[in-house]
């Protein structure tokens, strides 16, 4: 019923597009005039395509809310899980045994001086590595 109702929507957008770009504005619309009398006249065509966009607007808008309501209202008989994670491992504080320095504790821990063979040849550090 719903898939129904969304197509039956789509088209009723599709019909308010299509009236609303026939009809004349300042500059000239999709419409090339009619015959001179009767509902295809200029100005008999103008009430004809204002009328229908009037009533297909209130239709466009009683569906859309309409839909929204069967939306909200709709209840699933299962939940699709295919894309749920895997639980993650609880992510715990790292300890350091007594007397060792913890890594993110920069005060404990010592500078280290740079190797003088690293600071010599050609200013490569890769140069050393063999």
């Amino acid at each position: 019923m719903f898939t129904f109702l969304l197509v039956v929507h789509a088209i009723i957008a599709a019909l308010l597009v299509t009236v609303i770009l026939m009809q004349k504005s300042e500059g000239g619309g999709l419409t090339t005039g009619g015959s001179p009398s009767g509902l295809m006249s200029a100005r008999g065509a103008a009430d004809f395509l204002t009328r229908s966009t009037a009533v297909l607007a209130a239709i466009f808008i009683g569906m859309s809310i309409l839909l929204a309501v069967i939306a909200a209202t709709r209840h699933s008989a299962s939940i699709d899980t295919s894309l749920q994670r895997a639980p993650s491992a609880p992510v715990t504080s790292p300890t350091a045994a007594p007397g060792v320095p913890f890594a993110g504790d920069n005060a404990s821990v010592p500078a280290v001086a740079p190797e003088a063979s690293a600071l010599s040849g050609n200013g490569s550090t890769m140069a050393n590595v063999q």
